[in-house]
């Protein structure tokens, strides 16, 4: 079984850099890379990692998704002076180049297909690829928003073509929207395309139509192109948190991806003056767990945006850290999401309720919930748990996301409980589908109580006194450990 994570980084990729006065462009600087890394040094991260060679990107991989005049004009560049590398820059909108730049977005491109390569071939299990330019507004003819080539579209077309994969999931949780990668697959139902992006009704870059939430695909790709628009700034965890519960998720596990590719944009995080949002670094570790769920943990994060550099390199430790599989830090704030937030979800949900089965249980289970206190949770769950004692395992699956992660997201317990009786009609996947997507709460503090059938039927007239003394031995013990955990109070 493959274990590790890779990390890609060349120093080179920070050679492609502005060399006149642009306003636009002037944020796209070498320091993204090379703060990132230097992060990840702080805190030990890159010896833990698996250290996987930058390699150049060939011209036939470039062209699986560019076209031949886009490439040209790239390699044009190479012998350019300054006027007229200025120039060239000026047919495109939010691009520059430097002598260096052909040279860095193939090493990008290489860089995150040695990525898809290792885990792919089970060398790691996952990995993070920081590289420059970055790649997900770039569009088979055109260079745009500071991407020349689309790294991330690339890896999904070079994964079908070489190992064969059906299915793709991308999720772009950059704050722009990477309409070049929409482009690109939204008539292709092998690559499912997720993007929330700051919108605000169509005022914000790119500001096109096809940004909105309506813009489902095209042809057999209709459903299998999700746009999520940001109609306000601040957006904080409980809105991303939300997002993921109620949108992403539920349309993720229904299509079942062999490979999940990330556009990793941390524009999205607080402090970025692109973005204007209000996420906290630690959201993006939960983002990052719930999507090591899907794939058998087949899991390739490419870096895309991010200007504010410490918002930046925090975010990417923390990216890190949970693929390494560290203990993921307790989100903070308010948990439930903003009206403004609820309304995007809602229009996306409807948008999408005809091509997935899961959306159509909203019904019973969808809901948004603000913090509650301890015995509300109880009875909450206690009462949930004689809900789902019958359920099939769609119901089971639209409990877990539209109900329970959210309610135990707003409560954020120190310990987790789960009570597993015999007559299991969700299975065993389903079982460890709802530890993994609980492990994200309490330091991955989980208990579990399997009630099996040989039990009930060699202790049936005791078995439940039984299985209560296990459980409260068990809890206090738990108990015990987490207070003894806490510091003093008078």
């Amino acid at each position: 079984m493959a274990s590790g994570t890779a990390l890609i980084y060349d120093e080179e990729m920070t050679s492609h850099k502005l060399l006149w006065n642009d306003p636009i462009c002037d944020i796209e600087v070498p320091e993204r890379l090379s703060t990132s890394y230097g992060q990840l040094q702080f805190y030990h991260l890159v010896e833990r990692c698996v250290h996987v060679p930058a390699r150049e990107g060939t011209e036939e991989e470039i062209l699986l998704v560019h076209s031949s005049e886009h490439l040209e004009v790239a390699k044009s560049t190479q012998k350019m002076g300054e006027e007229e590398l200025k120039r060239v820059s000026g047919n495109y909108d939010a691009f520059f180049f430097h002598p260096n730049t052909y040279r860095c977005a193939r090493l990008a491109v290489g860089a995150t297909l040695q990525l898809v390569d290792s885990v792919m071939l089970g060398k790691v299990c996952n990995g993070m690829a920081l590289v420059r330019p970055p790649g997900h507004h770039s569009q088979r003819n055109a260079a745009n928003g500071f991407c020349l080539f689309n790294n991330v579209a690339i890896a999904a077309e070079y994964a079908k073509l070489k190992y064969g994969l059906q299915r793709i999931l991308i999720v772009d949780w950059d704050v722009h929207h990477g309409q070049g990668t929409q482009y690109i697959f939204e008539e292709d139902p092998s690559v499912l395309y997720f993007s929330w992006h700051r919108y605000e009704h169509q005022e914000f870059w790119p500001s096109l139509k096809e940004s909105d939430y309506d813009a489902v695909g095209l042809g057999k790709g209709k459903g299998f192109n999700i746009n999520l628009p940001w109609n306000k700034v601040g957006m904080g965890n409980s809105d991303y948190l939300a997002a993921f519960f109620h949108v992403l998720l539920p349309m993720a596990f229904e299509f079942d991806p062999e490979l999940v590719l990330v556009s990793s944009g941390y524009d999205s995080g607080i402090g970025d003056p692109e973005g204007q949002m209000n996420a906290t670094p630690e959201v993006f570790a939960h983002l990052t767990h719930f999507l090591m769920q899907l794939a058998n943990g087949k899991l390739c994060v490419i870096l895309e945006g991010g200007y504010h550099l410490k918002s930046l390199s925090e975010s990417v430790c923390m990216t890190v850290k949970t693929l390494l599989r560290d203990p993921i830090p307790q989100v903070t704030g308010e948990m439930a999401p903003c009206l403004s937030a609820i309304e995007s979800i809602q229009n996306v949900r409807a948008a999408h309720k005809p091509y997935w089965k899961w959306l159509m249980y909203e019904g019973a289970c969808y809901v948004f919930l603000s913090s509650m206190g301890i015995w509300g949770f109880t009875f909450v769950l206690n009462s949930f748990s004689l809900l789902l004692k019958d359920a099939d395992r769609s119901d089971f699956f639209s409990a877990v996301l539209g109900f329970i992660l959210p309610v135990a997201y707003s409560y954020q317990p120190n310990l987790i409980v789960i009570a597993v009786g015999p007559n299991r009609s969700i299975g065993i996947s389903g079982i460890s589908l709802l530890f993994g997507l609980l492990q994200g709460l309490a330091e991955s503090r989980i208990l579990a109580v399997i009630e099996t059938l040989a039990l009930v039927l060699c202790r049936y007239s005791n078995a439940s006194a039984w299985l209560f003394r296990i459980t409260e031995q068990l809890f206090l013990h738990f108990k015990n450990k987490i207070e003894s955990s806490l510091p003093n109070k008078c």
